[in-house]
């Protein structure tokens, strides 16, 4: 279902060459609500302990805003030049593809996105393969903690249990140590 030019939405989309932070900087001057999911990542050298703030996922930037204001912003603006959308296939009903739509994040799912991924500390890790991406797994939502109201799905990565929040063939983050106490079953 093809989304109206003029609806706010949140849209995924690609930053070549690692420009993210730039295209950031521009569109938070032109009052355009982004997202970068960042991290703390070792750097070596003279400290061993010395750790940056870098973009968790490569060359992924959030908007928050209509197709129409980005699509102007592409073609006026050359900061824009390397911003791309991310397209998702469309298929009839008997599983022929039909075409391609932009892809966008409903309003919850990026909520609970972006409250997981905020927190830069050892309880949440973003997950680089999606292999997971599909298979079955309960769904949960936290109840009390730090990430209270936040739904994912339950999973083991590295051998252990987390709640993996998603957003479908774009990216994940996880959080590890949420005790069963604080897990209450969603139904589909």
């Amino acid at each position: 279902m093809m989304q109206e030019n003029d609806e706010l939405h949140w849209f995924p989309m690609r930053v070549t060459y690692s420009r993210e932070l730039l295209v950031k900087s521009f569109l938070d001057e032109q009052g355009v609500e982004t997202f970068v999911p960042m991290h703390y990542e070792s750097v070596e050298g003279k400290h061993p302990r010395c750790r940056v703030l870098k973009p968790a996922v490569r060359n992924l930037i959030f908007l928050h805003s209509t197709r129409q204001a980005i699509t102007e912003l592409k073609m006026t603006k050359r900061e824009m030049a390397a911003v791309r959308y991310m397209m998702r296939p469309l298929y009839d009903g008997k599983c022929q593809l039909i075409g391609h739509d932009v892809m966008t994040v409903p309003d919850k799912q990026m909520e609970n996105f972006m409250r997981v991924a905020s927190v830069a500390d050892d309880r949440v890790f973003f997950v680089e393969n999606l292999e997971f991406v599909g298979k079955p797994g309960q769904r949960v939502k936290v109840v009390e903690g730090d990430f209270a109201g936040v739904e994912g799905v339950i999973k083991r990565i590295k051998k252990n249990r987390c709640v993996v929040v998603q957003i479908e063939h774009v990216a994940a983050v996880a959080i590890a140590f949420v005790p069963s106490t604080f897990l209450v079953p969603i139904e589909n």
